[in-house]
């Protein structure tokens, strides 16, 4: 994950991106994911700077952010937690081990900590469904989660 969640917008890294994007045609989707794997997110700053360098209107930017689920406007966290909110993972408890995640961070689904090390997510479903209730934590899963196995498995975090 990235580490620079949270510490402001590296112009000299977002010239470099525009040069290397500048005269590629369909490159926008391309520069924000590089942005977002190096911010951690989409700083409005940092939209603003690639409309105005790349001459695409701000509206467009916007639209192609908040169009897809993939772009995030503000900071998240070095950890992403994932709960499965799937049927399966539904009639296994899913929503118990929601409570228990969310009880022991302090956030609630779609937040972020304080001190951006968590951020929690539900999904529709993570294609585990033999598996429920699933938790994914950045790439692992965790399946037949139970409220207990939560806080054992977020202290393994960093």
């Amino acid at each position: 994950m990235n580490k620079n969640v949270n510490k402001g917008v590296n112009k000299e890294l977002l010239k470099e991106l525009v040069e290397k994007y500048k005269n590629e045609s369909g490159s926008l989707i391309p520069i924000l994911q590089e942005i977002q794997e190096s911010f951690g997110y989409l700083p409005e700053e940092a939209l603003i700077f690639v409309s105005d360098e790349m001459d695409i209107p701000l509206g467009r930017i916007w639209g192609v952010v908040t169009f897809y689920g993939q772009f995030y406007l503000s900071p998240r966290g070095r950890n992403i937690i994932r709960l499965c909110r799937g049927t399966a993972c539904h009639v296994r408890g899913a929503k118990f081990v929601l409570r228990s995640v969310e009880q022991a961070l302090g956030i609630k689904e779609g937040e972020t900590s304080d001190d951006f090390k968590f951020s929690l997510e539900t999904v529709a479903c993570l294609g585990a469904c033999a598996m429920g209730p699933v938790m994914v934590v950045n790439l692992t899963y965790f399946g037949k989660m139970s409220p207990r196995r939560v806080e054992t498995i977020l202290g393994q975090c960093d």
